[in-house]
């Protein structure tokens, strides 16, 4: 019985981390080069346009101010679309990623933010386009603070993960609601939380210890 529910267990812990990664990924591939654009748009000596920062800041807000569980439902057809189904791990990848990506170009502008103004000044001066000063000064000296930002958006989409599988999302959440709740089997919502607090333990480390030694 215990070899069964420990092999329910990791199954669960595989599917979120399949998910969590996935979404994570599409969230620094097309969250990085936003909040860049989200940075460059509002700095008055790189590509100052207040009102392309204002439209496109006021679309990010509006996706980050969704509760995730709304947008989880509210997207549904979106994820049928997409996917083809909106039940399961891979249909919980789609909103997973919607939400983290505004998340994740957020921590990515403030991040860059920390960048002395005195390198992009001299960087200008010395003749640097704005693809130049992204790419070889921005990125570059904000890279401790992007995998701290990294490292937040992977624990954010855990808990992101377990709230998809009460909806029949998959992994541990799922497991938790279906035989922790309705089953009232305990020990298996104690193992599904232990399971999530040592995966954002590690995340956490993880993160860390890149962001130091970069």
């Amino acid at each position: 019985m215990w070899i069964d529910k420990l092999g329910l267990i990791s199954h669960a812990t595989v599917q979120t981390l399949d998910m969590v990664f996935i979404a994570c990924l599409f969230a620094v591939v097309f969250g990085l080069p936003l909040g860049v654009f989200l940075f460059v748009t509002r700095n008055p000596y790189l590509f100052k346009r207040p009102l392309m920062h204002s439209v496109l800041g006021f679309f990010v807000n509006m996706l980050r101010s969704i509760p995730f569980i709304i947008l989880l439902v509210a997207i549904t057809p979106f994820t049928r679309l997409i996917v083809g189904t909106s039940i399961g791990t891979t249909a919980a990848m789609v909103p997973l990623a919607i939400s983290a990506i505004p998340f994740f170009a957020r921590l990515v502008e403030s991040a860059i933010s920390e960048v002395p103004v005195g390198l992009v000044e001299a960087s200008l001066a010395m003749g640097a386009t704005v693809l130049q000063i992204v790419r070889k000064v921005l990125i570059p000296e904000a890279r401790s603070p992007i995998i701290k930002a990294v490292t937040l958006t992977l624990i954010t989409l855990v808990g992101y993960s377990a709230m998809a599988g009460a909806i029949g999302g998959g992994g541990l959440g799922n497991v938790a609601i279906m035989y922790g709740y309705e089953r009232f089997e305990i020990h298996i919502m104690i193992m599904t939380v232990l399971v999530l607090i040592a995966m954002v333990q590690v995340f956490q480390w993880l993160g860390d210890w890149m962001a130091k030694i970069i």
